[in-house]
């Protein structure tokens, strides 16, 4: 009895876990890595096509950031995913940063066929967008 408990407890958390690692979008426009902290999921953005320069190699600025202090730092490698929490098969309560625009979202995401969905909305997950990626 005591075996299955722990087996269970030790499958739940490796499911968990399968967010972590890197990803690609399935449109091939950004990368980022999800990892863990405590019981909390993040993502870093690893490159993505809308934060680099024309050279296609250097880092865009957080020009569009509303924190004048964050204004000035680099796009790529910044964690613009957070607070991700795992609860019954999806993660949710999370935040997305959005470069580009300089807004953050609420967020959520689920693995769906070996892909993670993650949607980013306001208010209500119904109005949103969501992106798939696959694991690199």
């Amino acid at each position: 009895m005591l075996f299955i408990a722990v087996s269970s407890s030790l499958m739940a958390q490796t499911n968990q876990d399968a967010i972590i690692g890197t990803w690609e979008t399935d449109a091939k426009d950004a990368k980022m890595e999800i990892f863990k902290t405590g019981n909390l999921y993040y993502g870093r953005l690893l490159w993505g096509n809308k934060v680099l320069e024309a050279d296609g190699k250097t880092s865009k600025k957080d020009s569009k950031n509303p924190d004048e202090k964050l204004k000035t730092r680099n796009i790529i490698g910044m964690v613009n995913l957070q607070n991700l929490k795992f609860d019954d098969g999806k993660y949710v309560d999370g935040e997305i940063y959005d470069p580009p625009s300089g807004k953050t979202y609420a967020c959520k995401a689920w693995l769906e066929n070996g892909k993670l969905n993650l949607r980013g909305f306001i208010g209500f997950s119904l109005i949103g967008r969501t992106a798939i990626w696959h694991k690199l």
